[in-house]
């Protein structure tokens, strides 16, 4: 068994790719406060928080970068032509199939309904789509 091959100074950039996407996306003057209405947070609710609320997405994000590397390699072994093609094609139908998926299937059920959705579906095909084009243009040596 062959495993894939991973470049992991792409998946560290990757990582720092979404943790930026999600900084500039939260944030009050971009859709930070239409998502704190749409979710019922506000100033108070959301002041004071640990700052180790952030190692939850930053280890959440190498996990998924790591992941998308993987899945590059194997789709580009597999399929051929370029790596960044193979990771970016990969990386839309990983988030269509697996992420934006079972997003829907979990807001069904929220109390809120879709209030969130569309701001959760955004930013997370924004943060794959940041991720795929590092690791996309970073392939392993």
């Amino acid at each position: 068994m062959q495993l894939p091959e991973i470049n992991y100074l792409a998946v560290i950039a990757a990582t720092v790719a979404s943790m930026i996407v999600g900084f500039v996306f939260y944030h009050p003057k971009v859709l930070g406060t239409a998502w704190m209405r749409a979710v019922g947070h506000d100033e108070r609710t959301v002041e004071g928080g640990s700052p180790w609320i952030y190692a939850v997405p930053l280890a959440g994000s190498f996990l998924t970068a790591w992941v998308l590397a993987g899945a590059a390699w194997l789709s580009f072994s597999f399929y051929g032509g370029s790596f960044f093609g193979n990771a970016m094609i990969g990386s839309i139908i990983l988030f269509a199939g697996l992420t934006a998926a079972r997003i829907v299937v979990h807001d069904a059920f929220d109390p809120r309904k879709f209030a969130a959705t569309g701001y959760t579906l955004l930013n997370e095909a924004l943060t794959i789509l940041a991720m795929a084009l590092v690791i996309g243009l970073w392939p392993p040596a």
